[in-house]
């Protein structure tokens, strides 16, 4: 449900302050403009001006700030009134525990308004001392990132990025395969929440009709032989108008358009991932990847399909042939035997996707 006003908690616990940081109430102009058009309705210059405190110059400003760096997407009508063309639902913490099960609610959750990205932001957290199971959400991310740095569009409110950190005795190994377990949870939560005709794209992309509806990160940090620490991210396209998405060079979706145009809120979507990916988490750290090797393969959207793989200098045509056990990619060549391909090596496309490898629109 859209909500125009929400107070944020301040964070208490030590880990979660972020040095040289204000607390989350002292939000950016643009931000409080977020927060007070998220109802759709429409507010005249005068009292958006006596909301930001500020003169209806630099107003002016702080509209133009909202819509070009936060990607909000503003409405001016003809009475001189501004508002957002869609509704925004903004994250909250209670509404998020109220749809988790007993056995799936992190250890912390904690809810920004802007971070650079909620990866890096629990990243540095955990340096400070975060609990195993602590998860971080955003409503906007100003450096979001993918593989091999990539960017990642985060506009304010329209979809959703979330990371969660996992510790282990062992070292960094102990995540060797946990993207590929994860990948099986997203698409799961996705499904939970109605979105089908979803494929999963080696070794980390959420598609449907070969378009990337989602995406994953991976961050592992630690001692050789333990203890470790790993930071998973995930971007989930919910609503993306085409102005929002036109740093995006591959062919993308949303769940708007996934699901006909009723996507799910995006608490509820939150709680689905969260559910999911805790319970992925306990037993991959049981039992490894060979539990989840039966739902990847089949929501395998590219096994023998004619696909590309580039390492950003060169590209390779073959087949792709699905994943063996260890969750390798198995690559097949004219003439050459069937190579086994490594998560990090190369980055794999099917035929019809834009093979540019100067943007990426995953997390």
């Amino acid at each position: 449900m859209p909500t125009s006003e929400r107070a944020e908690p301040i964070p208490t616990a030590p880990w979660a302050r972020e040095p040289g940081h204000p607390p989350q109430r002292f939000a950016s102009a643009p931000i409080s403009l977020a927060r007070l058009l998220a109802d759709g309705q429409a507010r005249n210059a005068a009292t958006l001006a006596a909301h930001l405190q500020v003169d209806t110059a630099v107003l002016a400003a702080c509209l133009d700030q909202a819509e070009r760096e936060y990607g909000l997407d503003l409405v001016r009508d003809t009475a001189g009134g501004y508002r957002l063309r869609a509704p925004l639902e903004l994250l909250d913490a209670a509404t998020i525990h109220a749809a988790l099960p007993a056995d799936g609610v992190p250890s912390a959750l904690e809810i920004q308004d802007e971070v650079d990205s909620t990866n890096a932001w629990l990243l540095r957290a955990a340096a400070r001392g975060a609990p195993d199971g602590a998860c971080c959400l955003a409503e906007y991310q100003h450096a979001g990132r993918g593989r091999q740095g990539r960017a990642w569009v985060s506009p304010f409110g329209a979809n959703l990025y979330l990371s969660l950190l996992w510790r282990a005795a062992g070292g960094p190994a102990t995540f060797g395969r946990l993207s590929l377990a994860a990948g099986v949870a997203i698409v799961q939560a996705l499904d939970d929440c109605g979105a089908r005709d979803l494929a999963l794209k080696w070794p980390n992309d959420i598609h449907w009709r070969q378009r990337k509806l989602a995406g994953l990160l991976l961050e592992v940090g630690g001692a050789a032989s333990g203890p470790s620490h790993a930071v998973l991210g995930v971007g989930v396209n919910l609503r993306l108008t085409p102005t929002q998405a036109r740093a995006i060079d591959q062919p993308w979706t949303d769940l708007q358009q996934v699901m006909s145009g009723t996507p799910p809120g995006r608490n509820r979507l939150a709680a689905a991932l969260i559910a999911r990916l805790l319970a992925m988490r306990a037993r991959y750290l049981a039992d490894g990847l060979a539990p989840f090797l039966d739902a990847w393969r089949r929501w395998d959207g590219y096994r023998g399909g004619a696909v590309v793989l580039s390492n950003g200098r060169e590209r390779f045509a073959g087949h792709a042939l699905g994943i063996d056990d260890t969750g390798a990619l198995l690559f097949a060549q004219p003439g050459q035997d069937v190579a086994r391909i490594q998560a990090g090596e190369l980055s794999l496309r099917g035929v019809g996707e834009t093979l540019s490898e100067e943007l990426d629109s995953g997390i």
